[in-house]
């Protein structure tokens, strides 16, 4: 097919909204190449340099020349919902199927069985769903002109980003005809990363690769070990900060934790993770659209989100790889003479990038637990009901399925929502893999902390380095370095902030699937039976009260007096109605006086009676050995009784050390009620923070 350049260029200008646009170094080739159909083609760009035009101009001239529709394979949701805007821009009829849109999906099939679409836009776990290759795939297979694959470091185990279900591209990409036309993407590949996708990608890949120095950024590397330093450094610099930004957190939880401090702070700003839901469009247009200072930002923010005029990207901690933080700190400064971009990093990275690093792959005792269940069931078993047989969490079985159920051959297989063992046994490959990964990873840790290290200005030429680039034309950076002091008193501040965070303990509504057999409990839990909202202090370990906490426990054998006066403030605050008119405390046979000492100080604190009327009837392992919330339900079940003292009808105040999965408490609360108490409103110390 022959490339109009006119036309191209229209295009370029009606998706850029600009009647002056023109081509970037390497974009008119790139669509050319493909419209052309001179074969497969890999686009190593940095971020901004407008990778999507080159789909959406090839795909819009492949269809005026009569050609199929396109089938964009993308991580996610936010990238999506941009890609959808930007083609429409340019007049092409771009349509998602994922699983936000379930009740869009027979339109979209509709319109492509009429040939309506021009570009299908689906995530890479959308290739395992089998009513998707069934009912979508297979009716559009043949007529498909042109497959991208956009940030296609993900297909690599050597990618910073790592989706399991990109390796169903390399099945798919082997079955392909030699001629199909083929687009691949990224913004961050090194060597390594594109040696990887030419064995995958290939035959004969060809590779357009741009220079990775950014001008417009700034960068600089700040270590304030604490949490209350770096949020004090935010709220300071934030108010000094021109424009508008992305922040960004390693957890979900320290996304609203900090979102929430900035807005105690008087500042406009919105927490974005994986968990913003139905929200995340709305507050993706609220940054677009500078409606709000910034957004506080997991990953779930990340490639392909497009705001050329971003002024500043800040890590309030520091990511796991260069290739990461380089991918993240790219959204700023695009369109921008000049923008920050800052590194804050602190005594909490290392052992959450370990917890990232270890939890990526199931270790053999883990595959070898799940197989063994599966061995037993020949008719299957489904998530919930190996959580009741396996002590792993869910998230890491669920991990560990994804990864066997994509090996080929695979040793499990679905049939409904069942997990059968297949004929295949796990191949070792599978294991030097991880080991490998594994391997790549922590070393990739370790080139992060000393990028973080680095005196201000040397910050761009070791990014480029370590992509693999060359950075001989780095220029110094524009703007000069922030403040790295921190004001004394927004720090302690900061601490008063932590410390006056409680954290809700929603009730269990639930027995665990199984019920408790111990105590004949199966299905709903009565209302009347149920404990009440109830609150914790702290997060464990966590800045705030959580090191005093974990002080009291494990060094103290006791926990301070300061530990009473803020539960005391902690309730008068909350206010639970009607008030509790006395005090117990769930019991431990491996502590058995710290949590009633300090059950029977707060009630003295509070002006009420202390009654320790629940026992422990036998020593079961401790909850935190217990990996998800079935099997430690069934560890709870038959190990808690009354002692056989009076009970008041009032309401009572139910207090713990630590509270994980809940069922203790929900035991306790269910005990009490059924022996005629008032209504239990349960207490703990810190929660674990643990995903179960």
């Amino acid at each position: 097919m022959n490339f109009d350049h006119q036309r191209a260029q229209g295009l370029l200008r009606a998706g850029a909204g600009w009647d002056g646009a023109t081509f970037r170094d390497g974009q008119e080739e790139a669509i050319r190449h493909i419209v052309e159909g001179r074969g497969r083609l890999l686009v190593v760009q940095k971020t901004g340099w407008g990778k999507s035009f080159v789909y959406f101009i090839a795909t819009k001239l492949l269809r005026e020349g009569g050609n199929g529709p396109t089938l964009l394979i993308s991580p996610l949701l936010a990238l999506m919902r941009n890609q959808i805007s930007a083609a429409e821009r340019m007049g092409a009829r771009a349509a998602t199927i994922n699983s936000d849109n379930q009740d869009e999906w027979s339109e979209v099939e509709a319109k492509l069985s009429r040939d309506e679409i021009d570009i299908l836009l689906i995530s890479p776990e959308r290739l395992a769903n089998e009513r998707f290759r069934t009912h979508v795939l297979a009716g559009i297979a043949a007529r498909i002109s042109l497959l991208v694959v956009d940030e296609a470091h993900c297909i690599s185990d050597w990618g910073h980003d790592f989706r399991p279900h990109y390796r169903l591209l390399e099945r798919i990409v082997r079955t392909l005809p030699p001629n199909l036309r083929l687009l691949a993407t990224t913004a961050t590949a090194n060597n390594r990363v594109m040696e990887d996708l030419a064995v995958v990608l290939g035959p004969d890949l060809e590779v357009s690769r741009g220079g990775l120095d950014r001008p417009s950024l700034s960068l600089q590397t700040l270590r304030l070990p604490s949490q209350s330093e770096r949020l004090a450094w935010l709220a300071e610099r934030l108010a000094e900060l021109q424009g508008h930004g992305i922040i960004y957190t390693l957890t979900v939880r320290d996304a609203y934790q900090v979102a929430d401090w900035l807005k105690s702070r008087g500042f406009n700003v919105e927490a974005y993770t994986g968990e913003t839901g139905d929200r995340r469009e709305e507050l993706e247009q609220a940054l677009l659209q500078n409606r709000v200072k910034a957004l506080i930002a997991t990953t779930a923010l990340g490639m392909g989100y497009d705001k050329p005029d971003l002024a500043f990207v800040i890590h309030y901690q520091m990511p796991g790889s260069v290739v990461a933080y380089y991918q993240q700190v790219g959204r700023a400064g695009r369109a921008l003479d000049h923008a920050y971009g800052v590194l804050l990093s602190g005594e909490e990275d290392a052992d959450i990038a370990d917890w990232f690093i270890r939890s990526a792959f199931p270790t053999r005792q883990e595959v070898a637990h799940v197989l063994d269940e599966l061995e037993k069931a020949p008719s299957g078993l489904s998530v919930p009901e190996l959580l009741g047989r396996v002590n792993l969490s869910k998230g890491r079985i669920e991990k560990t399925i994804a990864l066997l159920s994509l090996e080929s051959p695979a040793p499990i297989a679905k049939q409904g929502s069942k997990w059968q063992l297949t004929a295949a046994t796990l191949s070792e490959r599978f294991w030097e893999r991880a080991e490998r990964l594994t391997t790549l990873r922590r070393a990739e840790h370790q080139q992060m902390q000393a990028y973080a290290s680095l005196p201000f200005g040397e910050h761009m030429g070791f990014l480029i380095r370590a992509l693999d680039g060359g950075p001989s034309a780095v220029s110094p950076p524009v703007l000069s370095p922030l403040p790295t002091q921190v004001d004394a008193g927004i720090v302690r501040e900061a601490v008063a902030f932590l410390r006056r965070m409680s954290l809700p303990i929603e009730p269990r509504l639930q027995w665990p699937a199984g019920g408790m057999p111990e105590y004949g409990l199966t299905g709903r839990i009565p209302e009347n039976m149920q404990a009440e909202p109830g609150k914790a202090l702290c997060i464990w370990g966590d800045s705030g009260w959580g090191g005093l906490v974990r002080q009291g426990k494990y060094q103290d054998g006791h926990f301070a007096d300061d530990l009473v006066a803020a539960c005391v403030k902690m309730i008068h605050e909350w206010d639970p109605k009607p008030a509790p008119t006395w005090v117990t405390c769930v019991p431990s046979l491996r502590h058995p006086s710290l949590v009633p000492d300090f059950a029977w100080r707060l009630a003295a604190a509070l002006g009420l009676p202390f009654h320790p009327v629940i026992e422990k009837t036998d020593n079961r392992p401790e909850q935190k050995t217990m990996a998800n919330s079935a099997q430690q339900a069934r560890n709870i079940d038959g190990s808690l009784a009354l002692s056989g003292k009076p009970i008041s009808h009032d309401p009572v105040l139910l207090v713990d050390d630590m509270v994980d999965s809940r069922w203790t408490l929900t035991m306790s609360a269910w005990l009490l009620r059924k022996n005629g108490s008032g209504e239990v409103w349960p207490m703990a110390l810190s929660q674990t923070g643990h995903d179960r």
